[in-house]
C-alpha cells in the first residue's frame, strides 16, 4: 500500500519511448502534457497516438519527491505496477476482451449511471435499474461495487453492452455470454498473465495467457459469431443435437411428424414440431428466446447440458418455461395425423389422438405413449379442477379406502398428513410450519380482528401499520398480519351499526335505521347567531346502535349464561339489562389532533357499561350474566368523545343532550333482536353513577365543589356538616334540583341572591342527565389520603398546643415528613397525591412511621385509632357489593363511623372546628345508605 502511494507522486509517461534527454529530468513540456495515474489513466486507445508494433517499457518521470525512491528494487516494483495498470485500462471488466488499438470501438464505464439507450429501453421494461454497477450485478452475476483501480479495469467493451441490452430487448441477433466465463482479476505479481500479454503484443480480442481463459472466449466468440449470421449461413452442430435426442429418448412417447396426415409446408412442419426430438410437440412450452419444445425434452436437457437453450445457448432455467400462446395450441390440437398402430389406418385430430390410441387392444410399447386426459400430457398443476379430479381418481379412491379403514373416514387429515410428511422430507419446514399451523386451525398468519387490536393497543396510526406490515411480508415473505382494508372491514363487524335490529314501540325523534356507524357529536345542532358558539369537534355513536353491538359482543356469556341456569330454551319475556353510564374529563390532549381547527386542548369522553343481564321468572329475577370487573376498562364501551372542557356546561349540554334524549326515548320501549338463531326482547335501565364529583356537579346543575353547600346527596353546609359529622340523609334528586332550577331562573317569590341561593340549595344550571347516588371510591381515597397527609404535617408541629404557627414552620412539617416518609416507606413527594401514593399511605405501617416524629404516646394512640377505623370502613365503599364481599364491616360501619366521627371532633378537634372536608362528610354521612 505504502509504494502504490509513493507511485502517485510522480507522473507516468504513454507507451512510446523517451528521449535520453527527458530521462535526466522532469521538464516542462512533460509536466503539462502529462497527467497523474490518479486523474487520467494511460489508455493506448483513447489518447490519439499510434500503438507501436513492440510494446516499449513505461519510463517514469521523476517529480521533486523522486528522491523517496532510493532503491532500484523500488523503481522496478513501481514500473512494473505502472504496466499492469495501463494494460488493465485497455481491457473489457467483464469478459476481459481486449479493446481495439485504433479506439474505434466503443467502451462504457463500469460506474456510473448506464446510457440514454439503455436507460430507455429499462423505462420502457418498467425496470428500476439506473446505473451501471446494478445492471451488471442482474445480467452477469458480477459485484463490481467493491472495485480496485490497481486490480479491475474500469470500463467493458461494446460486446458485453449487447449482452445487457439483449437481455432487456429480446434482440433476435444478440450475442450470448456463458455464465462460466467470467474473468477473476487478482493484483500483479512477478508471473502475471496482463503485463506478459501486454509485453507479447497480443492485440486480438479474447487472446489471453491462461488456456482455460481462452478456451471459455474462443467459445464465447464463436457463439457471438453464429447468432449473428443468417441461419442459412450456420452450420447444423449435428454431434450436439444426437446426443440431445440420446438422452430425451423420446421415439416411443411423442409422435413423428411423418404420422401427419397432410402433406404440410416444410416451414410449418418445423414450426410445429420440437426442435430437440423434432416430434410433433407434445404438451408443448416455450422459452423466454420464444423457441419451442416438448415439456419433457427441454426439462431433461437443461438437467443434463446446462442452463441454457438448445437452440440459441441463451440462459434459461425450467422455471422459466411456460405454455405458449392458446392460439398455438389450438392450431396444434387440430392436425389430422394417421394411427401409428399397424391394420389401422384411422385418421383423427391430435387433441383426440390419445383417445383414440387407447382403444387398441395391443401391447403399448407398440405404439405411442397413452395420455389419459385426452390432451397433451400437462403438468397436474397446470390442469383445470375436472382434469386434476380425473386424473387422480384412482389414488383418491385408495386413500379414501384407507382413510376408512384406518382413520375412521377422515380423508382430510390423511391427505394434509402426506403433503406434510412429503414437506419436512425435502426440509421445506418453513411451508410445512405454515401446514401444520392450518391443521391446527391457527392458520398461517394473524386473523384480522387479532390485527386490528394489535394496532389499538399499540396506538400504530393506519400509516405506522401499513409499514409495519409492508415490512414484515418483504423481510419473511408472508402474510402474517392482514391488510389494511383487511382490518377495515374487520372494524365494521365491531362497531355499532353492523347488526339489525327493531324497537317496540319506535323510539320517538329516533330513525329508525340500523346501519348507523360514527356520526359527528355536532350533528342537529342549528347554527344561529343567537345561539351559543359550539367550537369543538364531537364523534359518536348512536346511543341504540352502540347498545346492540355490545350485546352481540356478549352473545356466547349471555347464551351459556342461559345454559347454566337451564334456560336454554327460554323464549318468554324481556331480558332486564342494567347499563352503567359513565363520564369523565381526560385532561390535557394538546398535540393530539394535528392541524386541524383551535378546539380546546382537552377532551371528555362519555360511555357505558353493561352491568347484569337477568330473566324474570315469575316473581324471582334469575342473573344469566353479570360482570366480574365493572370497573375495568376492557368493559366499558365508548359512546361520545369531544374536545372540550369538562367545566363548560354549555358544551357539554349541546353535545350530550342528544345522547340523553335517546336513552329517555329507550326507557319506554323494548329492543328486538335476534341472539341465537332466535328473536329476544330486551329492557334497558339506565343508573349514572360512573361519575366523579366534579362531573356530577357539573350535569346536576350544582355549584362548584369548594362551595358552602359541600355534598352532592343532601342539602347541608359546611358548618351543619361539620356540627353533625354522621346524622344526614340523601335527600337531592334530579327531579327537585330540576325543580330548584326553575325557581332559580324565574324567583318567583322576589328574593334577593343570599335568600334565592339559600332556598335552591346551590343549584345555578339547568340539570341535563340524571344521576344516581353513588361515591367516587378513587377520589375518597385520593381526598382522605390528602387530609390524613396534612394532619401528619400538623401532629408533628404539635398544633395542637399551638394553633398559631407561621407559614415557615408549616412548611419545614411538610419536607421533615416527605423526607421520612420517602426513607421509611419509599414514597416520593414528587408523586403526591395520586391513587397509588393514597393507597400505600393510608396503611399502619405509615402511621408507625409518622409516630417516630411525633413525641407524644397519647398522640400516637390518636392517630393509631384514627387510621384502624378508617382501614376497617375503607372496604365498604371501594367494593362492588359489600353486602357480599363485605358484610361484617357493613354492618359495623355505622359504628366505626360514629367513633372516627368522635375522633374528629375531640382529639383533632383543632382542625375540625367549623369546617369538614367533602370526601369526610360523604364516608361518615351517607356510605351505608348508598
Amino acid at each position: 500500500k505504502f509504494s502504490e502511494w509513493k507511485f502517485k507522486l510522480f507522473k507516468v509517461r504513454s507507451f512510446v519511448k523517451p528521449s535520453p534527454g527527458e530521462a535526466q529530468g522532469p521538464t516542462k513540456n512533460t509536466m503539462e502534457g502529462q497527467s497523474s495515474l490518479e486523474e487520467t489513466p494511460a489508455i493506448i486507445g483513447s489518447a490519439n497516438i499510434p500503438a507501436p508494433e513492440k510494446p516499449a517499457l513505461v519510463q517514469p518521470t521523476f517529480t521533486a519527491h523522486a528522491k523517496s525512491l532510493e532503491k532500484p528494487a523500488d523503481i522496478r516494483k513501481a514500473r512494473e505496477k505502472a504496466i499492469h495498470q495501463a494494460s488493465l485500462r485497455k481491457l473489457c471488466r467483464i469478459c476481459g476482451a481486449s479493446f481495439r488499438a485504433d479506439g474505434q470501438n466503443r467502451r462504457y464505464p463500469v460506474h456510473g449511471p448506464v446510457d440514454s439507450k439503455t436507460q430507455g429501453l429499462l423505462r420502457k421494461k418498467e425496470k428500476k435499474v439506473t446505473s451501471w454497477p446494478d445492471l451488471i450485478a442482474k445480467v452477469f452475476k458480477i459485484d463490481v461495487k467493491g472495485d480496485i483501480d490497481s486490480i479491475h479495469p474500469t470500463k467493458f467493451c461494446h460486446n458485453c453492452w449487447n449482452i445487457m441490452y439483449g437481455r432487456f430487448s429480446n434482440s433476435p441477433y444478440e450475442v450470448y455470454f456463458p455464465r462460466n466465463a467470467t474473468i477473476e482479476w487478482h493484483p500483479h505479481m512477478p508471473s502475471c498473465d496482463i503485463c506478459q500479454a501486454a509485453r507479447q503484443g497480443l492485440k486480438r480480442k479474447g487472446r489471453q495467457t491462461n488456456p482455460s481463459l481462452s478456451k471459455k472466449l474462443k467459445a464465447m466468440s464463436d457463439r457471438a459469431r453464429r447468432a449473428r449470421l443468417p441461419k442459412s449461413q450456420v452450420q447444423p452442430r449435428n454431434s450436439s443435437k444426437d446426443l440431445m435426442k440420446k438422452l430425451t429418448n423420446c421415439s416411443k412417447m411423442h409422435l413423428s411428424t411423418k404420422c401427419l396426415a397432410v402433406d404440410y409446408p416444410v416451414d410449418f412442419v418445423k414450426a410445429i414440431s420440437c426442435q430437440i426430438c423434432d416430434h410433433i410437440l407434445t404438451d408443448p412450452v416455450e422459452t423466454t428466446c420464444k423457441h419451442l419444445f416438448c415439456r419433457t425434452c427441454i426439462l431433461r436437457c437443461l438437467k443434463v447440458m446446462g442452463s441454457y437453450c438448445p437452440s440459441c445457448q441463451y440462459p434459461c432455467f425450467p422455471t422459466d418455461v411456460e405454455s405458449p400462446a392458446r392460439s398455438f395450441v389450438n392450431t396444434l390440437n387440430s392436425l389430422v395425423v394417421k394411427c401409428p398402430v399397424k391394420d389401422c389406418d384411422k385418421e383423427v385430430n391430435l387433441e383426440k389422438y390419445n383417445q383414440h390410441i387407447s382403444s387398441h387392444k395391443e401391447p403399448k410399447d407398440s405404439y405411442v405413449y397413452i395420455n389419459k386426459g385426452g390432451r397433451p400430457r400437462q403438468h397436474l398443476l397446470s390442469l383445470t379442477r375436472r382434469a386434476q379430479k380425473h386424473r387422480l381418481r384412482e389414488l383418491k379412491l385408495q386413500v379414501k379406502a384407507f382413510a376408512d379403514k384406518e382413520e375412521g373416514g377422515d380423508l382430510k387429515a390423511v391427505c394434509l398428513t402426506l403433503f406434510l410428511l412429503v414437506l419436512r422430507a425435502r426440509n421445506e419446514h418453513r411451508q410445512a410450519d405454515e401446514l401444520q399451523a392450518i391443521m391446527q386451525g391457527r392458520g398461517p398468519g394473524l386473523q384480522a380482528a387479532v390485527c386490528l387490536a394489535i394496532r389499538v393497543n399499540t396506538f400504530l396510526s393506519c400509516s405506522q401499520y401499513h409499514k409495519m406490515y409492508r415490512t414484515v411480508k418483504a423481510i419473511t415473505g408472508r402474510q402474517i398480519f392482514q391488510p389494511l382494508h383487511a382490518l377495515r372491514n374487520a372494524e365494521k363487524t365491531l362497531l355499532p351499526g353492523h347488526h339489525q335490529f327493531e324497537w317496540k314501540p319506535p323510539l320517538k325523534n329516533v330513525s329508525p335505521r340500523t346501519d348507523v356507524g360514527i356520526i359527528d357529536g355536532l350533528s342537529g345542532l342549528s347554527a344561529s347567531l343567537d345561539d351559543y358558539p359550539v367550537d369543538t369537534i364531537a364523534k359518536r355513536f348512536r346511543y341504540d346502535a352502540a347498545l346492540v353491538s355490545a350485546l352481540m359482543d356478549m352473545e356466547e356469556d349471555i347464551l351459556e349464561g342461559m345454559k347454566s341456569q337451564d334456560l336454554s330454551d327460554y323464549l318468554n319475556g324481556p331480558f332486564t339489562v342494567v347499563v352503567k353510564e359513565s363520564c369523565d374529563g381526560m385532561g390535557d390532549v394538546s398535540e393530539k389532533h394535528g392541524n386541524g381547527p383551535a378546539v380546546p386542548e382537552k377532551a371528555v369522553r362519555f360511555s357505558f357499561t353493561i352491568m347484569n343481564i337477568s330473566i324474570a321468572q315469575g316473581q324471582e329475577s334469575v342473573r344469566i350474566f353479570e360482570e366480574a370487573k365493572p370497573n375495568s376498562e376492557l368493559c366499558c364501551k365508548p359512546l361520545c368523545l369531544m374536545l372540550a372542557d369538562e367545566s363548560d356546561h354549555e358544551t357539554l349540554t349541546a353535545i350530550l343532550s342528544p345522547l340523553i334524549a335517546e336513552r329517555e326515548a329507550m326507557k319506554s320501549s323494548e329492543l328486538l333482536l335476534e341472539m341465537g338463531g332466535i328473536q329476544r326482547t330486551f329492557k334497558f335501565i339506565f343508573r349514572g353513577t360512573g361519575y366523579d364529583e366534579k362531573l356530577v356537579r357539573e350535569v346536576e346543575g350544582l355549584e362548584a365543589s369548594g362551595s358552602v353547600y359541600i355534598c352532592t346527596l343532601c342539602d347541608a353546609t359546611r358548618l351543619e356538616a361539620s356540627q353533625n359529622l354522621v346524622l344526614h340523609s340523601i335527600t337531592r334528586s334530579h327531579a327537585e334540583n330540576l325543580e330548584r332550577y326553575e325557581v332559580w331562573r324565574s324567583n318567583p317569590y322576589q328574593e334577593s341572591v343570599e335568600e334565592l341561593r339559600d332556598r335552591v340549595k346551590g343549584v345555578s344550571a339547568k340539570p341535563f342527565i340524571e344521576t344516581v347516588p353513588s361515591i367516587d371510591a378513587l377520589h375518597c381515597d385520593i381526598g382522605n389520603a390528602a387530609e390524613f397527609y396534612k394532619l401528619f404535617q400538623l401532629e408533628i408541629g404539635e398544633v395542637y398546643k399551638n394553633p398559631n404557627a407561621s407559614k415557615e414552620e408549616r412548611k419545614r412539617w411538610q419536607a421533615t415528613l416527605d423526607k421520612h416518609l420517602r426513607k421509611k416507606m419509599n414514597l416520593k413527594p414528587i408523586m403526591r397525591m395520586n391513587g397509588n401514593f393514597a393507597r400505600k399511605l393510608m396503611t399502619k405501617e405509615t402511621v408507625e412511621a409518622v409516630c417516630e416524629l411525633i413525641h407524644c404516646e397519647e398522640r400516637h394512640e390518636a392517630l393509631r385509632e384514627l387510621m384502624d377505623l378508617y382501614l376497617k370502613m375503607k372496604p365498604v365503599w371501594r367494593s362492588t357489593c359489600p353486602a357480599k364481599e363485605c358484610p361484617e364491616s357493613l354492618c359495623q360501619y355505622s359504628f366505626n363511623s360514629q367513633r372516627f366521627a368522635e375522633l374528629l371532633s375531640t382529639k383533632f378537634q383543632y382542625r375540625y372546628e367549623g369546617k369538614i372536608t367533602n370526601y369526610f362528610h360523604k364516608t361518615l354521612a351517607h356510605v351505608p345508605e348508598i
